[in-house]
C-alpha cells in the first residue's frame, strides 16, 4: 500500500532534518539529500504501521502548496509499507542431518540466515 506525505526539509549547517507536518513526532535526519530522503521513508513507514497496527486514524495529507519553507524546503516522500509488513521474527523449528549440522557449525555457518537466504531464493524463482 503505497501512502505520499508532504514532508519539510530543514538544512543545518551541512546536515538535513525532516518534519511531516501532518504527523507529530515523525521525523529524521541524514548528512545528504539522499540519505534523509531513504531515512524519511523509513520513518514515514514505521510511523503509518504503528498506527495502522494500533488501529488510529491515518492523518489526510495537507496539501504540499499550503507550506512555505525558509529554511529548507518542501517535498512529497513516499513510502510502501508492504515491504514493511510483518518483519518481526518468527521462531521455526526443524530437522537436519547431525553431520550437516555439525559441519555447518564447524564453519560458522548463520542457520537463521541461510535458511532466510533459501527462502527468499525460492520464493522469487516460483
Amino acid at each position: 500500500m503505497l501512502f505520499v506525505y508532504p514532508a519539510i526539509f530543514h538544512k543545518e549547517k551541512e546536515e538535513f532534518w525532516v518534519e511531516f507536518p501532518d504527523l507529530e513526532g515523525c521525523h529524521t535526519y541524514g548528512s545528504s539529500i539522499s540519505e534523509t530522503m531513504e531515512a524519511a521513508q523509513e520513518a514515514l513507514a514505521s510511523y503509518l504501521l504503528t498506527l495502522l497496527e494500533q488501529n488510529k486514524t491515518l492523518a489526510t495529507p495537507s496539501n504540499i502548496s499550503d507550506f512555505h519553507v525558509e529554511d529548507g524546503f518542501s517535498s512529497l516522500v513516499t513510502c510502501d509499507i508492504n515491504q514493511y509488513k510483518d518483519t518481526k521474527a518468527v521462531k521455526k523449528t526443524l530437522t537436519i542431518p547431525a553431520w550437516l549440522n555439525d559441519r555447518a557449525m564447524s564453519m560458522g555457518v548463520n542457520f537463521s540466515q541461510v535458511l532466510q537466504e533459501a527462502l527468499l531464493s525460492k520464493i522469487q524463482s516460483l
